[in-house]
């Protein structure tokens, strides 16, 4: 039997990637974001909150939690230890999302795998799937939409966006882009007709 197709979701700060997902998913897609798997393993008990918390230190850890505030703002200021996170979580996120792959594919419920990931061309991970798509959508719309809906500064949003690949950049590799400056029906309209388009390809 044929594989179920493994799609990538990227692109810029607030350019409405969980948005497409969800609608993917309210399609019929099987959904899975990168952002939740990396909350996951952020706890003391696994193997990997284990790592981090040798990396960055026991006062991150508040209760059975780690304190997510102070490893922000610890990795944030120290790049060296930003990397080293980096290169502990991003193995390990790839391995969850192979593991909720083989799983969905075994089972054969849904029609498309979709793996929303920001970094995604940032860690080279594009060739890990079928396809990639990359929501776009003006300088302007994404930071008003991450001042209001995150409640981040403008500072902060061109803060995080230095450290990405532009999201020209991304466009220009995906396989398919879906612009994202109109209305949610707008947008609604253009995921169904890439949907069509992906399962019948």
């Amino acid at each position: 039997m044929l594989k179920i197709k493994k799609i990538a979701v990227t692109g810029g700060l607030a350019a409405g990637k969980t948005t497409v997902c969800k609608i993917f998913k309210e399609l019929g897609a099987y959904v899975v974001s990168a952002d939740e798997i990396v909350h996951q393993l952020l706890f003391p008990g696994t193997a990997t909150g284990q790592q981090i918390a040798t990396l960055l230190g026991s006062d991150i850890i508040s209760g059975n939690e780690f304190d997510r505030k102070k490893i922000a703002a610890k990795v944030f200021s120290q790049p060296h230890l930003l990397a080293a996170l980096e290169d502990l979580l991003h193995p390990a996120v790839f391995d969850e999302i192979e593991r909720r792959y083989q799983q969905v594919n075994k089972e054969k419920k849904q029609a498309l795998f979709v793996a929303e990931i920001p970094l995604l061309y940032e860690v080279s991970a594009e060739g890990r799937f079928d396809c990639v798509v990359s929501v776009t959508a003006s300088p302007e719309v994404c930071k008003e939409r991450f001042v209001k809906e995150k409640q981040g500064s403008p500072e902060e949003f061109d803060k995080r966006m230095s450290r990405q690949i532009s999201p020209e950049k991304k466009a220009d590799k995906a396989h398919y882009t879906i612009e994202n400056n109109g209305t949610f029906e707008q947008l609604k309209t253009n995921v169904n007709t890439l949907y069509s388009q992906l399962t019948i390809d």
